[in-house]
């Protein structure tokens, strides 16, 4: 008894307040839509994230709450407004998300990859830097490069990129329209003819995981030439990117050598699809203080994240702060979070929240979690 009626006050407290919007088209949002939530098709959510995107601790409620809802935040909002009034004819322009842990910087970078999806972009998207250079399990596979003398290359994660690029591109590369350039020679028996199907290629990598880095070396090149000529409009979205320029990763040769990042063929491709010498697409990064360890934590902005090379890598670029939920963000989740139950108890409740979370939106769902 006590249990529905805690419910019935959740669900009549959570009416009061309008945290829902119809408009699930990241283009036709407008600033109407601030601190309110829409609901991310199930099959678009696969086929964007299915291979990662979504922080894990996000995954966990969408499978408690039985759908994927993204609040539509500022930031998003400017990023839009600005790729609108692009002029593609002109060099690439990089925008960098920073803020502090939790502030929501990768939901930010979700909804922007929402947008690229539905605009129709070419979408090149790493999703956490870090899991392929800090993160390491016990036996994380890794050869020397074949092609690029005194680098290493991590194959296995390479394959995985494919296939998340494959899947997010599904839609684009099934039209075959994209053509490689030139002939791509992997071994005596085996390349790829020039003008081939874009997919050709990504198949390649996929299938025969030891060319799976050369592979992507291959598709980034390519990729710039198309959108050069205005084959494609790509869109480069790259979460905890300042990783590239930490001075240590968490791998080791056979010999416990340590590999610094400039050493990983990865971060050689990423490295320049992030310069802005092509045209006719876009480039969101994020700096992360996850991305580093703990002992190099003491700022979010990006001049500390980023050192003194990434900094200048990327230079000139956009700033964009993904600040605390405001006043009606924070209404407007505490309201969507007692629609599905995930918060109950009095409406007092909020205001001692919003003070013990800082109104950091990753600490309220966390508060939140065993209430």
């Amino acid at each position: 008894m006590l249990s529905r009626n805690l419910r019935f006050l959740s669900r009549r407290y959570s009416q009061a307040v309008t945290f829902r919007t119809t408009e699930t088209s990241p283009s036709k949002q407008n600033e109407n839509q601030i601190g309110l939530f829409y609901t991310v098709n199930n099959d678009v959510c696969k086929q964007l994230f299915g291979h990662g995107g979504l922080p894990k601790s996000y995954m966990k409620q969408t499978k408690t709450f039985t759908e994927t809802s993204l609040m539509v935040r500022l930031p998003a909002l400017d990023i839009i407004n600005c790729i609108k009034a692009t002029d593609f004819d002109k060099p690439v322009i990089r925008y960098m998300l920073y803020g502090e842990i939790g502030a929501g910087k990768s939901l930010t970078l979700a909804h922007l990859l929402h947008y690229a999806y539905e605009d129709g972009y070419l979408i090149v998207h790493v999703p956490w830097v870090s899991e392929w250079l800090r993160r390491v399990p016990r036996h994380k596979e890794m050869s020397n490069s074949q092609t690029h003398e005194g680098l290493v290359d991590l194959p296995l994660d390479g394959a995985a990129w494919l296939l998340h690029f494959k899947m997010q591109n599904q839609v684009l590369l099934k039209k075959g329209n994209l053509k490689i350039s030139k002939e791509y020679v992997w071994s005596k028996r085996e390349k790829t003819p020039e003008g081939a199907p874009l997919s050709e290629l990504i198949e390649h990598g996929i299938t025969r995981v030891k060319y799976a880095c050369d592979v992507i070396d291959a598709l980034i090149s390519e990729i710039k030439i198309l959108s050069n000529s205005k084959q494609c409009k790509t869109f480069v979205a790259i979460d905890g990117f300042n990783t590239f320029f930490y001075p240590l990763t968490r791998l080791s040769t056979p010999t416990k050598k340590k590999v610094t990042p400039e050493e990983v063929t990865l971060t050689k491709s990423f490295m320049e699809i992030t310069k802005n010498d092509w045209v006719n697409g876009v480039i969101i990064l994020t700096a992360d203080q996850l991305g580093v360890s703990q002992d190099h934590q003491e700022s979010h902005l990006p001049k500390y994240l980023l050192y003194k090379k990434g900094f200048e890598h990327i230079d000139p670029f956009v700033p964009v702060e993904v600040g605390r939920y405001s006043e009606r963000e924070f209404m407007s989740c505490a309201s969507y979070y007692r629609d599905r139950l995930w918060l109950r108890g009095p409406p007092e409740t909020e205001s001692e929240l919003k003070l013990a979370s800082a109104c950091n939106p990753y600490k309220f769902m966390e508060l939140c979690a065993p209430l």
